[in-house]
């Protein structure tokens, strides 16, 4: 009987998959004296589509992230290949955050909140004890305030994502679908979007956890080591 591998977080590899070696692709060798443009893009988009697929076949969980990332890239290569108006490549990287905020927010009228799902669950944290805590020290309704303030952070950081890869698609891919301009501007702003709006964003994410550690801590007067499942 073979059992699922654990998957384990392996952010350069991500990086150089789905982000370096793409724009390189991209900027590098789209020229018709190399891969040529439609070659170089479908060569560049194929690394983070097979990476994205391999992740979601040999870890068998579903991922609404990384779904999300697929049909991104296939998105994106639908673009290029039919040569479609680049303002829906602006409007594909505005619409992918923007849906994933949207859901963020949709998900709190609902029995299952994407932020406590993804926060306050009992694989990663003692819930039992922390609800047994939260009633003794009658905090519950403050904490579930401070649940819902984080989940309009959470929502905010999508819609700052959203807006920024945006403005970015807009600024820098500026030549027609299917030329050699195109791709160079394309593996330009992959390269970009990461400084510039994933960085940023990855710190909001950080700061609005450690928010709600504290508030946890606060309301329950628990330690970290008290919070944490032990294995």
């Amino acid at each position: 009987m073979s059992s699922t591998p654990e998957h384990k977080p392996r952010p350069m590899v991500d990086l150089i998959v789905s982000v370096i070696l793409p724009s390189v692709i991209l900027m590098k060798l789209s020229g018709e004296d190399k891969l040529g443009t439609t070659g170089g893009l479908i060569t560049a988009l194929a690394f983070p589509l097979g990476w994205g697929i391999y992740e979601l076949i040999k870890y068998r969980k579903f991922n609404f992230i990384a779904l999300l990332g697929l049909v991104s890239v296939l998105l994106t290569g639908s673009i290029g290949l039919f040569e479609l108006d680049n303002k829906w490549l602006a409007i594909k990287e505005a619409a992918i955050p923007a849906i994933i905020g949207i859901a963020v927010l949709i998900s709190t009228f609902t029995p299952y909140p994407l932020v406590r799902a993804m926060f306050f669950n009992a694989a990663i944290m003692d819930v039992d004890k922390i609800k047994q805590k939260l009633e003794e020290n009658n905090s519950t309704e403050m904490f579930e305030k401070r649940l819902m303030k984080a989940t309009y952070f959470i929502a905010g950081s999508f819609a700052f994502s959203a807006t920024m890869n945006y403005i970015l698609a807009k600024w820098i891919v500026t030549s027609p679908a299917g030329t050699e301009a195109f791709n160079e501007e394309l593996g330009q702003m992959t390269l970009y979007s990461y400084p510039m709006i994933a960085i940023p964003s990855m710190i909001m994410l950080m700061a609005i956890f450690y928010y709600l550690w504290r508030s946890i801590q606060k309301a329950t007067g628990l330690t970290l080591e008290e919070l944490i499942v032990k294995k």
